[in-house]
């Protein structure tokens, strides 16, 4: 019995605040963390596959080769059509989706997954979980339990998770994710199925099973990541098998995007851009008017708020849960957007996510209108140079590498970009994320698993970053080496995530490699030969390996800076500020007239004894303080 997929809208999503980016296209199939099952007799495992295999039909699954599945969809507010045709023998396939506001397809040849995204380009999905995830998809097509080696899949019956109804099964493919499967005791049908993806869990449950051709095949798949609201129901519509399909059925489609353009015969497009709290501002138009200040994020999507888009006149499709950073959710849409102006270059007809960033201002000290993401770096040659604060946009035709610097591989999950880099001697993978102000974050998974918290060095504990789930928070040190291809980042500043939930707690990357780190280079993206070039700045870098010397997180207040956090034993805390008291005043200043960004760098670059006399308020009463800087690591 395989699993349908279910449709890739917005599994996982972090916004460009603290840790990554907006994670939008990637297909939603389902991991499981490590669960505590207990062993059993290989008859168990074997009688309860065994049983499922008769129910399913048994021999009448002899010499059919391809199933072509079509299903009616419903949920996140959108409603169409999806298809799967697999190979019942290794389990490759081809997914598609059209839900009218958006469409797409993935599929997975044997070694490769890839995505066709909602813009119409297709990319290898190789990062990140989506390969294991689709390996997964492969193993339930076709099967490959029912094997007599179960598939080279490591199985365990689970007495701990099984119910008075159904007896659970945790399934680990190789090179796939861990699993769970729960399989009926009276009808020895699968029931439900649960995967982790990312910060998403997501359960399945199967029902009205009908007879094709002499097998059963579930008719309803509900699958929920435990809100109601954001439920998909894929309902049978129609069920085939056909015949053996040729190798190239199940490959990549070319990518065939023709629409950009470079106004004037030019080339390429230079924009200026402003780099505040570590990302990357510049201005752009959509549909003809603006310029509107977006967020340039490698970690991201192209999005409006919904804000812009209703002054746009914009239909806003769907509601979707996003998730990241933090362990709290955003609702999310889609949109259409008939043309994306960046400097002399422009797209046209593409397909937006509609998420509320503006929510986000408070923490950016800035109005958050939109961004650009994974759809205009994956048409573009993409040159970042931090030196000069510009962003190229060029043509891939007349693209010259010879001066771009060291050429690393990339890898997707999604629309994020992941390198393999080395920390402290210890390979992983990490995501590449202008859209992140920190120089370099490593997963909760990974920092226990290397046990870097106990080797580390003086620090504190702090919150660091903002995402749509809230503050997160990091043990922040001065770190070990981090390499990248040829290059040697010595002694950044480290932070070791504490968040339980979220981005920085999943387990299938090292890291999030941001800001601070990529400020050294000037980047060019090369989306579609997956390839990224690091060439250094030519001059020293401002702003560099520094860490708060105040201790604290301060969000814009309408009567000035918010106090959200106050780190232990720190500056802050020595001056008797509290979370929740309000900054009226620095130094004499009124704090409305300050940017955010501007007193944060100060805080952070200001050398250590440094006097800042502050102002606030609290419940009502004013107060005045002397807060000295210090170093924290």
């Amino acid at each position: 019995m395989r699993q349908a997929p279910i449709v890739p809208l917005v599994p996982d999503a972090h916004f460009p605040t603290a840790k990554g980016g907006l994670k939008m296209s990637r297909l939603i199939a389902f991991l499981v963390l490590a669960c505590a099952a207990l062993p059993a007799s290989a008859a168990d495992v074997d009688g309860i596959l065994a049983a499922n295999r008769a129910a399913m039909g048994g021999d009448a699954w002899a010499g059919k080769t391809v199933l072509k599945e079509v299903f009616a969809y419903t949920g996140q507010g959108l409603t169409g059509e999806t298809t799967s045709t697999f190979d019942l023998t290794d389990g490759r396939f081809v997914d598609t989706y059209n839900l009218g506001a958006v469409s797409g397809a993935q599929g997975f040849d044997g070694m490769h997954a890839w995505a066709k995204d909602p813009s119409g380009s297709v990319t290898v999905q190789d990062g990140g979980e989506t390969l294991p995830l689709a390996v997964n998809e492969a193993y339930r097509n076709a099967n490959l339990w029912w094997r007599r080696d179960h598939g080279n899949a490591a199985i365990v019956f689970d007495t701990a998770k099984s119910d008075g109804g159904a007896d659970a099964l945790t399934i680990t493919p190789r090179n796939g994710k861990t699993f769970e499967a729960w399989f009926d005791r009276k009808t020895h049908l699968l029931v439900r199925m649960f995967e982790q993806n990312g910060s998403s869990p997501v359960t399945s449950t199967f029902s009205a099973y009908r007879s094709v051709d002499g097998v059963l095949i579930a008719g309803r798949i509900l699958q929920s990541t435990g809100n109601t609201r954001y439920d998909q129901l894929q309902t049978l519509t129609s069920a085939n098998f056909v015949g053996h399909l040729q190798d190239i059925a199940y490959a990549p489609p070319k990518n065939h995007v023709a629409d950009f353009a470079f106004a004037g015969g030019a080339h390429e497009a230079v924009l200026p851009f402003r780099l505040i709290n570590g990302h990357i501002y510049a201005e752009v138009k959509v549909n003809g008017q603006g310029p509107y200040t977006f967020i340039f994020d490698t970690g991201g999507i192209n999005v409006v708020t919904p804000k812009l888009a209703k002054s746009l006149g914009l239909k806003i499709e769907g509601h979707l849960e996003a998730r990241g950073a933090g362990s709290g959710t955003m609702e999310a849409g889609f949109t259409h957007v008939s043309e994306l102006e960046l400097g002399r270059a422009s797209m046209k007809d593409q397909a937006f996510g509609a998420f509320p960033l503006d929510a986000l201002s408070d923490v950016e000290g800035l109005e958050e209108m939109g961004m650009v993401g994974f759809e205009t770096f994956r048409r573009f040659i993409t040159r970042i140079d931090y030196g000069s604060h510009t962003i190229t946009l060029i043509d891939p035709k007349y693209f010259d590498a010879n001066n771009a610097g060291a050429p690393v591989q990339l890898a997707f999950d999604g629309n994020v970009a992941e390198i393999e880099a080395r920390y402290a001697g210890i390979t992983g993978k990490f995501q590449l994320d202008t859209g992140a102000r920190s120089s370099l974050t490593l997963t909760g998974p990974f920092v226990a698993a290397h046990e870097l918290r106990a080797h580390a060095g003086k620090g504190v504990e702090a919150v660091t970053g903002w995402g749509v789930g809230g503050p997160t928070r990091s043990f922040v040190e001065r770190g070990e080496t981090l390499e990248i291809g040829p290059l040697r980042i010595v002694k950044p500043v480290v932070e070791l995530s504490t968040d339980k939930g979220g981005a920085m707690a999943e387990a299938d990357i090292a890291g999030n490699i941001g800001s601070g780190i990529l400020k050294r280079f000037a980047l060019t993206l090369d989306y579609e030969h997956q390839l990224v070039y690091f060439k250094p700045a030519s001059g020293p870098v401002a702003d560099l390996d520094t860490f708060d010397r105040a201790g604290l997180w301060i969000n814009r207040d309408e009567q000035g800076f918010k106090v959200i956090d106050v780190t232990a034993e720190a500056p802050a805390a020595d001056a008797g500020l509290k979370a929740g008291d309000v900054i009226t005043e620095v130094n004499g200043q009124p704090a409305a007239s300050i940017a955010l960004s501007d007193l944060r760098l100060r805080l952070r670059n200001d050398p250590p004894g440094t006097h800042v006399i502050l102002a606030f308020s609290r419940n009502g009463a004013s107060h005045k303080t002397d807060l000295t800087l210090r170093d924290l690591i």
